[in-house]
């Protein structure tokens, strides 16, 4: 056998043992479960996730998916908590503990401090006969048949069942607290789904000095100039209410040039397009971005509800923020 041929083998051995861990991970989808959901949804504090070693690495990745989700979560090493942090933890709070054998010194140590406080105890461990299951208010089990590693010993087949139960626990909140992509997005406000459900129009139009836009007695060259220095590539017309009338683009200045039209004497007024697409600063920018591809148009002339002039946005505004 070729190295290549060893090295897949072993990967697909490896995923083949996770999917029966998983599949074995359902029935434990019961009773106990639903009450660990209904537990962190009473909260009126935070959950507090809790792990030592690989099981404290699942466990700050369930506490930001928790937290991403709707219910407010973050991440205690139990070995600092005995040291300090556990002044982190507030009697409103819920605890969700995870070792894979039950027998985590450093959170057994603990628990009757967490006991005493009044705070109750979740925990995810793969032994419903442990110290752990045995101390908590809720037990998750987590069991599974045999990890990946050949020796039976490195946390895989465990970790991959303990990351797939908080999923399971923070989508079923998710669900259950009627969690919209709007909220999603207020808790990621850097990502792309959060520019393209909270950024609006109004927050990157050009506007003020930045706004090209002239009168309808203004002659094309001087239409030309307000381009020109705006760089957006049109101009608004209005008249002296900013009441929008039209717009002057760089593709109607070509069409110009075919008819021989005089630039310095004709008004903008005659040869502008008149009616042009507009829209409100209220609009999501990733709706505005639509109107523009369903439009084939490049740029849009933002107006208020007195039908005012107060802003223009243009495909490479779109394309700077990050929502095309």
């Amino acid at each position: 056998m070729t190295a290549t041929a060893s090295f897949c083998q072993s990967g697909q051995r490896v995923l083949d043992i996770e999917i029966d861990a998983l599949n074995h991970l359902k029935q434990y989808i019961n009773d106990d479960f639903a009450n660990a959901c209904a537990l962190m949804m009473q909260c009126e504090g935070k959950v507090i996730v809790m792990g030592m070693g690989k099981s404290g690495h699942i466990g700050c990745k369930i506490a930001a998916s928790l937290a991403s989700t709707g219910t407010p979560s973050f991440f205690v090493h139990p070995g600092e908590a005995s040291h300090g942090d556990l002044g982190m933890i507030g009697k409103k709070d819920v605890v969700l503990a995870i070792s894979n054998s039950g027998e985590a010194g450093e959170i057994l140590f603990l628990a009757p401090v967490l006991s005493r406080l009044g705070i109750p105890m979740i925990c995810m461990t793969g032994n419903p006969e442990s110290s752990m299951a045995k101390l908590a208010k809720v037990h998750l089990q987590i069991t599974v048949p045999k990890e990946a590693c050949p020796l039976n010993l490195a946390p895989t087949s465990s970790t991959t069942a303990t990351l797939a139960m908080g999923d399971a626990l923070a989508i079923a909140l998710l669900e259950a607290r009627g969690f919209t992509a709007e909220d999603f997005a207020l808790s990621h406000p850097g990502g792309a789904l959060g520019r393209k459900l909270l950024l609006k129009i109004g927050d990157i139009m050009r506007q003020g000095d930045d706004l090209p836009c002239i009168q309808p007695t203004a002659t094309v060259a001087q239409a030309l100039f307000e381009i020109t220095q705006k760089g957006l590539g049109m101009t608004a017309v209005v008249d002296a209410n900013q009441q929008v009338l039209g717009i002057f683009t760089d593709g109607d200045l070509r069409r110009l040039f075919e008819r021989n039209i005089d630039l310095k004497h004709t008004e903008i007024g005659t040869v502008m397009t008149a009616n042009p697409h507009t829209t409100s600063a209220d609009l999501l920018a990733a709706e505005g971005l639509l109107l523009m591809e369903q439009r084939k148009i490049t740029s849009l002339l933002v107006i208020n509800e007195q039908q005012q002039l107060i802003g223009a946005l243009q495909m490479h505004d779109l394309l700077k923020a990050g929502v095309v």
